[in-house]
This record gives structure tokens, C-alpha cells and sequence, in this order.
């Protein structure tokens, strides 16, 4: 996955408490080929009508918005399923991080093995954020995983937590295998030493 030190980048508001998986992704796209990629997905039946035309009322059909690198939304975002394909959409279309006061464990999960920064900021901060960005004021922020920090519109600096070896994964760019990986060789020398000192526990 492609590594996040940080993201200056436009923030878009999405509306709506417990924006689910299903909204993100309707689930009669999950058998497509992910070689094809998901973002034209990505809030598919918000995005569009039933003739696949924009519906212009929508956040991300609207300039600055659909350049969109960071999305600042409401409580318990991404709830529902456990489908992976809600953060390829999200990945697919550009998005690097996902700001709100609370998520779907699950989807926060996957949103880190995928590359995608959650950032968890106290509900009226994001309320507040969400505010501005529609009242046509400046839109970029800063999402900083080395500092673990954001910088929104108007200077102000908020922060944030993330697990100690997530953080170090989304650094490197690298989800919790390749980590593992990376240690191959100091992983082989401790099993040689370990069946040196125990041979009988040798298979």
C-alpha cells in the first residue's frame, strides 16, 4: 500500500450519522474486479440517479469537493458490514484520510490495512469543521501521521491517536504482512537458535 507521512489536501463534508458500508459501496458492485477499481463507486447511489447521471446536489459532484483527498464526517462512519470494499472506493477515488468522531470498528480497522488514516477528533471540532468547509471558506488540511496531527483551515492544530504499529505500517506503507516480513531474517535467526537450545521440540 502507498505509504501516509502526510496529506495536505482538500476536505470534503459528508452529511449523515451512521453512514454505513452499504452507502459507501451498495453491495451489487462488491463482485467487480478490483483491477478495474472501485472509485466510481464510491457513494454510488448518492452520487448518481437511476440513469447514472451526477446528481449535482451531492458533496463530491461539486468543485472544489470532487478533487477530494480527506473527508470530514459524522458519528460512527463506515458502520454496517464488514465488506473490505467500502475503503477500496474510498482508496480508488483518491481518499487518504477519513475525519469523524467516531467509526465502524471494523471499517477503521480496514482503513488501516488499506492505507487510509481515521482520524478520531472530538464531535463538535468535527461538527464545527463540517461547518465551514460548506460555507465556501478555505477547504485544505493537513493530516500529519508523523506528528500526529491536523491542521484545519483556520490554523488550528488538533491531535490525534493511532496504534503505535498501525502507524508505523501506514509509514512504511505496509500492510501487517509485509511488516512481518520485513523481519524475515531476524525471525529465521531466532528459530535457529531457539531449536539449537530446545531440539527436541524440533517437527
Amino acid at each position: 500500500m502507498k505509504a501516509f507521512i502526510r496529506e495536505t489536501g482538500i476536505a470534503a463534508p459528508i452529511e449523515g450519522r451512521n453512514i454505513d458500508t452499504d452507502q459507501i459501496v451498495p453491495a451489487r458492485y462488491l463482485k467487480t474486479d478490483r483491477s478495474q477499481g472501485y472509485g466510481g463507486y464510491l457513494f454510488h447511489d448518492l452520487r448518481f440517479d437511476a440513469h447514472g447521471a451526477e446528481q449535482p446536489r451531492f458533496v463530491l459532484n461539486k468543485a472544489p469537493f470532487r478533487n477530494a483527498r480527506i473527508l470530514v464526517a459524522d458519528v460512527n462512519f463506515g458502520c454496517g458490514s464488514s465488506r473490505e470494499a467500502a475503503v477500496y472506493a474510498l482508496q480508488d477515488f483518491g481518499i487518504r484520510a477519513v475525519i469523524a468522531p467516531s467509526f465502524g470498528d471494523i471499517f477503521y480497522n480496514n482503513c488501516l490495512k488499506n492505507g487510509i488514516v481515521p482520524v478520531q477528533l472530538a464531535g463538535p471540532i468535527v461538527t464545527a469543521l463540517r461547518n465551514s468547509l460548506h460555507a465556501d471558506g478555505e477547504n485544505r488540511i493537513v493530516v500529519d501521521l508523523e506528528a500526529l496531527s491536523v491542521t484545519l483551515p483556520d490554523g488550528a492544530t488538533h491531535d490525534f491517536m493511532i496504534d503505535p504499529f498501525w502507524r508505523e505500517c501506514l509509514l512504511q506503507g505496509k500492510d501487517d504482512l509485509e511488516l512481518t516480513l520485513g523481519h524475515a531474517h531476524e525471525i529465521e535467526q531466532f528459530e535457529a537458535a531457539y531449536h539449537a537450545e530446545m531440539p527436541w521440540v524440533r517437527m
